[in-house]
């Protein structure tokens, strides 16, 4: 009898759409985090003169996680039983990366992120400062799209500078270098969160490490993995409404339901009045894809542009 996953809805996959991730909180089980913490192994101490880069070095290289090639069924890339591989067995994860990149998604890479405290910039004599803003390997002007899962094993504290990121930045493809020079940007949020969280997040995303303060490390596993088939209804669409109708806009006297069509219209603080209506456009062409509908459309945005008879 095959497995049957708790897909994503309609609502959930048009916040993916429009909000560029959707978070889990407390998802993975505690027994589960304390095995990954065991497996990711101690940091060294703190020792006069030794450079931040040594230190990662030393506990890359005794940790248990292992090393994997690119390109290999994700199903395959960690041992049964690793803490790793219960992660993706939990029924919530296997839903949603179901529902967004397939059944069978193909593992891209993987890292140990650890954001150290100030006693081993101290030792070491760096700068102890936040991660650049950026996207990660935006190299291809494709529509479909990366998932990456970023796994908080333990609770993290706003003291200890947890992944700061900016909702909606998806689908605006920037120069990664260029993105460095923004570090506080309207609307970014920032992981402060209990352990066993998850973070789905597109590959497009805005994001960057912040600078922990804490007396202790501040550990994240991330997740990539492509799709091996179209992105297009792998979620549950009986939850999507017969028939899509378009409301009025602008000019409305009563409050709205939440509808796939008002996520998708709900503009993030950092919008701009103009360009940001640029945002709305990329997020009916995503949907388009992701639903199958070729000739949806949400506040007349695309059909507008359209209209065959603008253009005769």
């Amino acid at each position: 009898m095959s497995e049957t996953l708790p897909l994503l809805n309609a609502l959930d996959m048009a916040r993916f759409t429009a909000r560029g991730f959707l978070r889990f909180d407390a998802a993975v089980p505690a027994e589960i985090n304390a095995q990954f913490l065991a497996e990711a192994g101690e940091p060294p101490k703190p020792a006069p003169g030794r450079k931040m880069l040594g230190t990662y070095m030393e506990l890359l290289a005794n940790s248990g996680v292992p090393e994997v090639p690119p390109g290999v069924p994700l199903a395959s890339a960690y041992p049964q039983g690793s803490a790793i591989q219960r992660l993706l067995d939990l029924p919530v994860v296997k839903g949603a990366i179901q529902s967004l990149v397939g059944p069978d998604p193909v593992f891209d890479h993987h890292f140990l992120h650890v954001t150290f405290p100030p006693a081993y910039y101290e030792a070491g004599g760096g700068e102890n400062v936040s991660q650049h803003t950026h996207q990660d390997s935006t190299i291809d002007p494709s529509e479909g799209f990366d998932l990456q899962i970023m796994y908080y094993p333990h609770k993290v504290t706003r003291e200890m500078g947890g992944t700061r990121f900016v909702p909606g930045t998806h689908l605006r493809r920037v120069s990664e270098v260029a993105l460095g020079r923004y570090q506080n940007i309207a609307g970014q949020q920032h992981m402060v969160c209990e352990a066993g969280t998850l973070l789905f997040l597109h590959n497009g995303i805005w994001h960057g490490g912040g600078v922990n303060h804490a007396d202790r490390t501040r550990t994240m596993f991330k997740i990539r993995m492509n799709p091996s088939v179209p992105q297009t209804r792998l979620w549950d669409v009986s939850t999507l409404p017969p028939e899509p109708a378009q409301r009025p806009i602008f000019f409305i006297k009563s409050p709205q339901p939440e509808t796939v069509e008002s996520i998708l219209m709900t503009p993030e603080p950092w919008f701009e009045q103009d360009t940001g209506r640029l945002e709305f456009l990329n997020r009916v062409k995503l949907w388009r894809r992701l639903s199958g509908d070729p000739d949806f459309d949400a506040d007349y945005w695309a059909t507008r542009l359209q209209n065959p008879a603008r253009r005769a």
